[in-house]
């Protein structure tokens, strides 16, 4: 199939591309087709985020954002941060202490608690009323490349068993041929992981960084909401090595959105970031708010945060990489709804500018850069570069510090670089605490299998492993002897084990139909010897208000 423009992946990014676009096209009274693939089985299936949102980018693609229902329900009210000194004691930071980039109250633009799921579907109908057409449920596989010009994508065959055979229910994948394609695949895109590696988009930039977002949906009592109220705090239970930082925000009908997000970039392999999630919620800060609270739902997600030092070059002859794909998120904020729907915009209206020309397709959007780099999106992030580096040389509280200040002095501080990839950080097991994680309490903690039971994924079982082992003997050769196998702990899914075999030697077990989809293990590796690539298509959890 033949279209003018391609798009992988219905979130944020995505459809705001296609829905301007197609907005441009109206305009201008000129044929266009625009294609959005997703492959979740729904759009939003499989999009997780906080979120408060600011809606910079909202505004500019619909003005009228609110007379058409946008899910944009409730506004960000009272901010408070915590730094959480241990189990039982925590510090509430005067305003005054804050970073003004965390600020969500005050100011010119009012931001709000939403689900990005929820706001990813609404995108999705406002896109299909212009003329856009989305695919929900096939899966991009492969990218189309000839003569080094990206020509489209190949959708994965459906129907495959495990064995690789075709089954009764085969259907051939097929191939998807656009002048243009954008992918916006979200962090650590499959696709967009070997195109930065085949253009070299990375050369000069620092290694991209990492972390993983675990999040729950509670609803609590009605005398415990506070609609609009913004919690965001640091400490407890992560130690002075490892940074991160927690977020609780209070949205619309009765429930409350609890989450930890943890930097990929960790040194001790015996640590767990789904059980310091799990323990977390029972410091008494965040229990007054969960407590008497009945948990319905729980994800988890890789973030992409390395900021301005790791951002890619993100054209190529043949399309863009927007969004998280590329890292467009302003970690100093803990938002990148607004960033990346940007970009969107902004690569949605350097391929029209350039369709509008005649253009056949297959050209380097060299206008594109110019535009990003002129945008408000691309200042944030050149304000915060040395966000992420600060925090990891030194440490949460006196990089936060650092970051405060250089905020006041507007940027005049050294822009700080991390050059260590996240996969290269840990340390052997034998040199690193072993963590005693305490036992789920069923009320406000919880294991990781009735966790993803949660999440709604869902795979046919009967497929080929969409994990792939360059090396099937690396985990127990190398990883297990040096690290204890962190694929046990780091997997917030219970994807991998280490099992005793038949033989009484351990094995290494890979459950990929628990698989959210997170991307750590793709991460965080020590021998980036795993290798996500997509499942059938409409595999995957299944999100609701999330």
């Amino acid at each position: 199939m033949d279209f003018d423009v391609v798009i992988v992946g219905a979130g944020p990014a995505g459809l705001s591309a296609a829905a301007r676009l197609m907005q441009q096209a109206n305009e201008a009274d000129q044929e266009l087709t625009v294609c959005v693939v997703e492959k979740g089985s729904e759009v939003g299936a499989h999009i997780l985020s906080g979120a408060v949102f600011e809606p910079r980018a909202l505004a500019e693609l619909f003005p009228d954002w609110a007379d058409r229902g946008a899910p944009l329900n409730t506004p960000a009210t009272r901010d408070e941060v915590y730094l959480l000194k241990d189990a039982e004691k925590g510090q509430k930071l005067p305003n005054a202490l804050v970073p003004p980039s965390m600020h969500n109250t005050g100011g010119d633009i009012t931001r709000y608690v939403i689900s990005a799921g929820n706001l990813s579907r609404w995108l999705a109908e406002q896109a299909e009323a212009l003329g856009v057409e989305i695919f929900p449920g096939f899966a991009a596989q492969e990218t189309i490349i000839e003569d080094g010009v990206v020509k489209g994508i190949l959708i994965g065959d459906m129907g495959v068993g495990a064995d690789g055979q075709p089954k009764d229910s085969y259907m051939p994948g097929m191939e998807l041929r656009a002048k243009y394609t954008l992918f916006a695949e979200g962090s650590r895109g499959h696709l967009g992981k070997r195109l930065i590696e085949r253009f070299k988009l990375d050369d000069g930039k620092d290694p991209q960084h990492y972390g993983i977002g675990l999040k729950e949906l509670w609803d609590i009592p009605a005398e415990q909401h506070e609609p609009g109220l913004v919690l965001h705090g640091s400490g407890w239970p992560l130690d002075k090595g490892t940074h991160g930082g927690w977020f609780l925000y209070h949205a619309e009908d009765q429930q409350v959105v609890v989450g930890l997000i943890m930097d990929l970039s960790y040194q001790n392999p015996w640590l767990s970031p789904f059980d310091e999630f799990q323990r977390m919620k029972h410091h008494p800060v965040l229990k007054q708010h969960l407590g008497n609270g009945k948990r319905v739902a729980y994800g988890a997600r890789a973030i992409t945060k390395g900021g301005l030092n790791c951002l890619p070059k993100m054209t190529f002859p043949g399309g863009l990489l927007i969004g998280c794909d590329a890292g467009t998120l302003n970690f100093s904020k803990i938002k990148g709804l607004h960033t990346a729907m940007k970009s969107g915009l902004v690569a949605a209206e350097s391929v029209f500018e350039t369709l509008q020309e005649g253009d056949e397709g297959g050209k380097e959007l060299t206008a594109f850069t110019e535009k990003w780099e002129a945008s408000w999106a691309y200042a944030e992030l050149k304000e915060s570069a040395s966000f992420g580096p600060a925090i990891h040389k030194y440490g949460t509280v006196a990089g936060g510090a650092y970051n405060f200040a250089n905020q006041l002095l507007g940027g005049k501080l050294p822009n700080l670089h991390d050059t260590t990839p996240d996969h290269a950080t840990l340390k052997p097991a034998k040199e690193c605490k072993k963590i005693d994680y305490p036992k789920p309490d069923g009320k406000l903690s919880f294991d990781k299998l009735s966790s993803v039971f949660l999440s709604n994924t869902n795979h046919e079982e009967d497929q080929p492993c969409h994990l792939k082992l360059t090396d099937p003997d690396v985990p127990i050769r190398d990883n297990l002897p040096e690290f204890d196998e962190p694929a046990q702990r780091y997997c917030p899914a219970a994807v991998y084990e280490v099992v005793k075999g038949d033989d009484g030697k351990p094995q290494f077990q890979i459950n990929f139909q628990n698989c959210v989809h997170c991307k750590t293990c793709d991460i965080k590796d020590p021998a980036q010897n795993i290798t996500w690539v997509a499942p059938e298509g409409g595999g995957g959890p299944n999100y609701p208000n999330m």
